[in-house]
């Protein structure tokens, strides 16, 4: 069953991190919407292959790419592979990149170590930098990069000193990358969930009754968010209805620590 409209028709938006938790909710959302989607994977074949059935399913396009964010010596090869995938749907360019691809990790400030900060850098900051840059030319005038960021660049949660700095320098790098695409037309902003219950750092927030109750506490809507929550957003910031949206920060959190 599809709801293709004559917006989304024949647009096609790659999706990092693509086989679980938001990012696969993001790939269901769009696919509704009458939008394509490329998706990334890392190691987890099968959730990969899965998430492209669920997109069919919905009557558009889909392919799933094997992709590691911490390497960016494949950003190259895999624009490659994107060419491809594009050509094969029958679309000649990416309508947006969105980069969900990343992991959490917690460890006190003084007890981070070094090879953590570095990738942390990696993984949530060269790889939105690096792999924008290397799809830029397969990118439609007028496209959109949807980065995303953290809540924990916002308020502090002792213990994801790491992760909330390098979400930070997203924000920042969004800044520089909406000015300087401008010219392009490509607008870009930053995501920015607050705690979500699937299984990112563990599943603590999910999982963890006592942790889950104190988080929802925080939060005015009075319970942590879902995945479905993030993922219904993106085809919105996405749309066209979101035109004048560029350079700045959307927080999905249903009002936390405010």
């Amino acid at each position: 069953m599809s709801t293709t409209t004559t917006e989304n028709t024949n647009r096609v938006v790659l999706v990092t991190g693509a086989s679980r938790g938001l990012g696969r909710s993001a790939a269901r959302h769009l696919a509704a919407a009458g939008t394509g989607v490329i998706g990334t994977y890392q190691s987890n074949r099968a959730e990969a292959d899965a998430m492209v059935e669920e997109v069919r399913a919905a009557g558009v396009p889909a392919a799933a790419l094997r992709l590691d964010v911490e390497d960016a010596s494949t950003f190259e090869s895999f624009a490659g592979e994107v060419a491809d995938a594009l050509r094969a749907a029958g679309a000649e360019h990416l309508h947006a990149v969105v980069h969900f691809a990343g992991f959490g990790a917690f460890a006190p400030y003084t007890e981070t170590t070094a090879e953590q900060v570095e990738q942390m850098l990696r993984v949530h900051v060269s790889a939105p930098f690096l792999l924008t840059q290397a799809l830029l030319p397969l990118m439609t005038e007028g496209g959109r990069v949807l980065n995303v960021s953290s809540g924990l660049a916002r308020f502090t949660n002792p213990g994801y000193a790491a992760y909330a700095a390098a979400k930070g320098a997203v924000e920042v790098l969004t800044r520089y990358q909406a000015a300087e695409l401008g010219p392009r037309g490509i607008r870009v902003n930053a995501l920015v969930p607050g705690a979500i219950a699937t299984d990112f750092g563990g599943g603590v927030v999910r999982d963890v009754e006592e942790v889950n109750r104190a988080v929802a506490g925080a939060i005015a809507l009075g319970r942590v968010g879902e995945a479905d929550d993030i993922g219904a957003a993106v085809p919105a910031l996405l749309g066209d209805g979101m035109r004048w949206a560029d350079g700045t920060r959307i927080e999905l959190s249903g009002g936390q620590s405010l």
